[in-house]
């Protein structure tokens, strides 16, 4: 994904990334590493905290520090997309701070199921299942990957 980020944007210093939190956060960390190692520049990495733009859920204050959108291509990064609602929340939250240029979307994982007309720009791994069944990204520990787990099965 990175290669394709660096590809697609000519202008990396006005790029900045937003990981979504949680999981997004350490996968937009990698990406900037990443884009450091290959290119030599230090993109801006911020964390993006949805909870109060989401609409399916209990609205909590989100915890974001003020940072500006204006005129830059923010790639929002999240670990799986599957509804699109997280996205949906995530694009509501960037607006708050300015109006970016652009706003690109990478995952890691596409589930399919959009609930709303959202497509990533940067896609991992398209993994097609079912509605009852739940993708999960473990980024670290003994035993990292991508599992997906049947309805009442554990892991």
């Amino acid at each position: 994904m990175t290669h394709e980020i660096i590809e697609k944007n000519d202008n990396l210093e006005r790029v900045v990334l937003f990981g979504i939190m949680n999981k997004g956060f350490p996968i937009a960390k990698l990406i900037q590493e990443n884009i450091e190692l290959y290119e030599h520049r230090t993109v801006e990495l911020h964390p993006l905290d949805i909870s109060e733009f989401r609409d399916d859920e209990f609205k909590k204050p989100s915890h974001n520090e003020s940072f500006d959108t204006n005129g830059k291509t923010c790639i929002l990064v999240d670990d799986v997309l599957y509804t699109g609602r997280t996205v949906r929340a995530a694009m509501d939250a960037l607006v708050r701070f300015g109006r970016p240029e652009k706003i690109q979307l990478a995952v890691l994982i596409d589930r399919g199921h959009r609930e709303l007309p959202i497509r990533p720009d940067y896609v991992g791994k398209n993994i097609p299942s079912s509605s009852t069944e739940t993708v999960l990204v473990k980024m670290s520990g003994d035993n990292p990957g991508v599992f997906i787990k049947k309805e009442g099965e554990s892991l």
